[in-house]
């Protein structure tokens, strides 16, 4: 028999069983039936008629409805009772006095990334992380990285065994002093993805504070940030790949001085095999045409 035919007559019984499971109703189920009570700390039965009436009364008593688990350390306080929360939630939503839930309002609405044609440098930069590893020390770190989408000059990053939001910020900020862009009405669009780096509080209002719009893109579409993936796959197969590193400070230098590398020798090919750096001054001279790009 091949495996294909055994594992799908395997998959055929299970699924047959769970519908035949799920047919039964739940108190045809068995399993541990309601006490009915609970205990206080002195070792004596409180019915849970009785607790339903001290939900009530703590309900009514200040007037401002409490959550379940408020009311959880009322019971024990005030009426010394051994109580969890998942009973007392049980026990208010069969008296319908559970506080609605509150509607938790996003203070950084979530802006999609788009389709654009992108036909200049400071138009669109991508940023992302990547890990690294340091053999001698058995540890990860994190190089964090802005790119130009239409030069492809990785304009600043960070390097180090932590990655925060701070130093996502750290690292725009930079970028746009290098760039002379601080003040200027007209500034790029910083696309990454769902990290806890870029969705954080202190992310989103560094991009406000500076002026620039952060865009993110749909959960599993890399694609959408091709050009900084397309970068990290060449970091690590020029760079990390060939080097094993036994402490960060090595590692430290050896990234950094491929970076200077990269940016100011390394021919790209898809802008007419120059250096990004050499194809950024190029173009802001006018001295290259450049065809638009969709990213």
């Amino acid at each position: 028999m091949s495996r294909s035919t055994y594992y799908e007559a395997v998959e055929r019984k299970t699924k047959q069983e769970t519908e035949s499971v799920a047919a039964v109703p739940p108190a045809a189920r068995g399993g541990r039936p309601v006490p009915g009570y609970s205990f206080t700390h002195a070792g004596d039965k409180v019915a849970d008629g009785r607790i339903e009436e001290w939900l009530c009364e703590l309900i009514e008593g200040d007037g401002f409805p409490y959550g379940y688990r408020k009311l959880t350390v009322c019971l024990r306080e005030e009426y010394g009772l051994h109580i969890n929360p998942k009973k007392v939630y049980r026990l208010c939503r069969k008296l319908r006095i559970l506080k609605p839930q509150r509607i938790i309002r996003q203070r950084h609405p979530r802006r999609l990334a788009r389709r654009l044609s992108i036909n200049g440098s400071n138009q669109l930069w991508e940023m992302d992380l990547k890990y690294g590893y340091v053999n001698g020390t058995d540890q990860f770190f994190f190089q964090l990285s802005l790119i130009d989408v239409f030069d492809r000059e990785v304009i600043d990053y960070h390097l180090g065994l932590r990655c925060k939001a701070k130093d996502a910020c750290r690292v725009l900020a930079h970028a746009l002093q290098k760039r002379r862009l601080l003040g200027q009405t007209t500034l790029p669009i910083i696309r990454t993805d769902n990290g806890p780096q870029f969705v954080a509080h202190a992310f989103e209002e560094a991009c406000g504070r500076l002026g620039v719009v952060h865009e993110r893109i749909p959960v599993k579409t890399p694609n959408m940030n091709a050009h900084i993936e397309a970068f990290h796959s060449i970091l690590e197969d020029d760079c990390y790949s060939k080097h094993s590193f036994e402490s960060f400070m090595e590692a430290y230098r050896t990234i950094s001085e491929y970076m200077r590398y990269y940016n100011q020798r390394r021919r790209h090919g898809s802008i007419g095999y120059m250096a990004p750096s050499q194809f950024h001054e190029a173009f802001m001279r006018n001295l290259v045409n450049a065809q638009p790009i969709s990213a």
